[in-house]
């Protein structure tokens, strides 16, 4: 019987065939490889994001209550020798309600708990004894407060601000106190929007009681929040950024922070689904931005393999000739050199090289600070493994920005990174080309200076001093660094050693008036330092 025949592959298809699946299967591999790099790195960054989205509105927030209550302070001085005056008590009350429209209401309470005198004066207040839980513990502590989250005697859910009045002779004759209605748009929205940074994103404030005082739902409002480690981590003061899963079972990136002056809470959480949400897009346009090279690739191998199986065909059409001094000229005449593989292979690499370099653009995104464009903590860490595996001596440099938060207070966070921002590019310029410079936290950096001895690196940290105090103060005023200088190795078991003890000899520059180095060979290990900012 006859058996029909399969077609049988020629070299070309073979080697056509065999070079496409390599280079796809390489290509598919390297996007794996960088969907998962980029997906750790699109997790990180929501958490950072979060995290310091949280710790923005409550610090926000935080400073609103501080200024309220200097505000009420302020009524509490004017009211205190003449309490017994009722313009004056109307017209503080009025003010105080009217100066920026911080409080819906305002009232005006002597120390047995009778409103002296409330607006807006629609409450009808005036004359009765208060009956709220907030206002009786602003009688009985006889102390500024920030109320937990309670109902007014008309049903609204409130958070009083409170202030006693003390008469000069130190007695107390009540508060004055500003109720800001949560269900009600005011200054809660305010300071979320003045930081709001993306919409998927979803704000809970609450109080020490669990109390909801904020939600993007307002039905939940003064419902109370079941037991979670994020809010169990925030009421004992912590701030931070964590995986967690909701009561629904989703997934959420959630930052927190806690509101000192009121002992409340905010949470920030970004379902884990959207925080990396970009990166099928991402894959798709590094896949996009590839296929040019691709195609010409692939035309580069069909050209290449004509070229290379031409010569085996000419032979296999002159194998059957019978011999003749035209069949061995026609012979001698065939180009039987495979030098063209070699650039195939070239046309092959353009591709994965293209791809290649996506990848390290991504690897560098994830080891660089994206303030100061410094290495971060990640990128130190591999360069310290490096520098102990080869056992190669280097010394330290721990800087850190005196009266940073002094410049944070008077002119904002966006001011305070514009003097990282200048400051790691004066300590870049500063740097030799193999100096490693990162930034590990808030206003800290390092620099590892490799193979330098401890009398150069302290020339090189006074340089930097130097340049940095007589760099271009505006708009922050002048700014000055506080250094510490160690080796490795010397009395230091390991690099880690060594940067706590280039950090402690920092702290102790800070101790000693700031604006100066402290160095191994300069220092006494057994001080006992104040590691305050």
């Amino acid at each position: 019987m006859h058996q029909p025949r399969l077609p049988k592959l020629d070299l070309r298809r073979l080697i056509v065939g065999l070079t496409l699946l390599t280079a796809f299967g390489t290509l598919a591999n390297s996007l794996l490889a960088a969907r998962h790099v980029q997906r750790d790195v699109l997790i990180r960054n929501a958490l950072d994001s979060n995290r310091a989205y949280a710790a923005k509105v409550a610090s926000g927030i935080d400073g609103f209550l501080r200024d309220a209550q200097r505000r009420l302070a302020y009524s509490s001085g004017l009211l205190a020798d003449n309490f017994g005056d009722a313009v004056l008590r109307h017209a503080e009350a009025e003010r105080l309600q009217a100066q920026d429209m911080a409080f819906n209401s305002v009232a005006i309470v002597d120390e047995y708990g009778r409103v002296m005198d409330a607006v807006p004066e629609t409450l009808e207040l005036g004359g009765s004894l208060v009956t709220s839980p907030g206002a009786k513990q602003a009688l009985a502590v006889r102390q500024p407060l920030v109320s937990q989250a309670i109902h007014s005697t008309i049903g609204n859910l409130i958070v009083l601000v409170s202030f006693p009045i003390i008469s000069q002779r130190k007695k107390y004759l009540g508060f004055v106190g500003g109720s800001i209605y949560l269900h009600e748009a005011g200054v809660l929205h305010t300071l979320i929007a003045r930081h709001f940074y993306r919409n998927e994103a979803r704000v809970y404030i609450f109080d020490a009681n669990r109390r909801l005082l904020y939600a993007p739902d307002r039905t939940r409002l003064g419902t109370k929040l079941g037991r979670n480690e994020v809010v169990d981590d925030v009421l004992t003061g912590e701030s931070g950024a964590m995986i967690i899963s909701n009561s629904e079972g989703i997934e959420m990136v959630s930052g927190f922070a806690s509101i000192p002056a009121s002992n409340w809470g905010v949470v920030v959480e970004l379902p884990l689904d959207a925080a990396i949400a970009p990166l099928d897009e991402l894959v798709f346009k590094t896949l996009l931005s590839s296929a040019p090279i691709g195609f010409l690739g692939l035309v580069a191998i069909w050209w290449f393999s004509s070229r290379i199986t031409r010569p085996l065909k000419a032979l296999a059409e002159n194998s059957n000739a019978a011999p003749s001094a035209a069949l061995l000229e026609r012979v001698r005449d065939i180009d039987a050199w495979y030098f063209e593989a070699e650039n195939i292979k070239h046309a092959l690499l353009a591709g994965i090289a293209h791809t290649q370099d996506t990848l390290n653009r991504l690897s560098i995104a994830a080891q660089t600070d994206p303030l100061t464009d410094l290495f971060n903590r990640r990128a130190l860490d591999d360069v310290l493994r490096l520098l102990e595996a080869k056992a190669q001596s280097f010394s330290v440099l721990a800087i850190d920005i005196d009266h940073f938060k002094s410049i944070n207070d008077a002119h904002g966070h966006d001011v305070g990174d514009v003097a990282l921002i200048r400051l790691g590019g004066l300590i870049r310029e500063s740097l030799r080309h193999d100096d490693i410079a990162c930034r590990v936290g808030g206003e800290e950096f390092l620099v590892i200076l490799p193979g330098t001895s401890i009398k150069a690196a302290r020339a090189i940290a006074e340089r930097l001093r130097q340049c940095v105090e007589q760099a271009s103060t505006a708009p922050f005023g002048k700014l000055t660094i506080s250094v510490g200088v160690t080796i490795w190795p010397l009395d230091s078991a390991t690099p880690s050693d060594a940067l706590k003890e280039a950090d402690r000899l920092m702290y102790l520059a800070k101790q000693r008036g700031r604006n100066r180095i402290e160095s191994t060979s300069h220092v006494d290990h057994r001080a006992d330092l104040d590691t305050s900012g």
